[in-house]
C-alpha cells in the first residue's frame, strides 16, 4: 500500500486494493497459476470465500496459519519502526489487543477443509 502512496490505515483504499487482488488472483488460478494471498484473512468467514472461489475454479487452496505470541509481534512491529521500514503511525499494543478480540484462528476443523493445511502455535 504504501508503494502505492496510500496510508495502510486508510481501510476503503485497503478493501479496494484487496478486492483488485483477488480479481487478479482469480484471473491467475483460472490459467493455472499459483497464488498466495498474504493479507488479512481474520475470520473464518473470509478464508471460506476465497477457498471455495478458488476450488471453484479447480485450484488446489493450502492454509498455512502461523500462531506468534503478542509480545513476539510487538517486537516485531516495533523494529520496523525503529529501521524505516514503517513510517505509518506506530502500531501499538491497543491494536494487536483490540485485533486479537476479532481474530478467528483456524481450528482443526476448518484445516480439514483444504487440500494441506499447516497450522502451528
Amino acid at each position: 500500500m504504501t508503494q502505492l502512496g496510500a496510508d495502510v490505515w486508510d481501510e476503503e483504499f485497503r478493501i479496494r486494493l484487496e478486492r483488485q487482488l483477488w480479481v487478479l488472483t482469480q484471473d491467475l488460478l483460472a490459467q493455472g497459476q499459483s497464488v498466495i494471498l498474504d493479507w488479512g484473512h481474520w475470520a473464518r468467514v473470509e478464508r471460506d470465500e476465497k477457498r471455495l472461489g478458488a476450488r471453484s475454479l479447480g485450484a488446489a487452496v493450502e492454509l498455512h496459519y502461523l500462531h506468534a505470541p503478542l509480545e513476539e509481534l510487538l517486537e516485531r512491529a516495533e523494529r520496523r519502526s525503529a529501521s524505516g521500514e514503517w513510517t505509518a503511525s506506530p502500531i501499538t499494543r491497543a491494536h494487536f489487543e483490540d485485533w486479537a478480540a476479532i481474530f478467528q484462528p483456524p481450528d482443526e476443523e476448518e484445516s480439514l477443509l483444504f487440500d494441506k493445511a499447516i497450522v502451528e502455535g
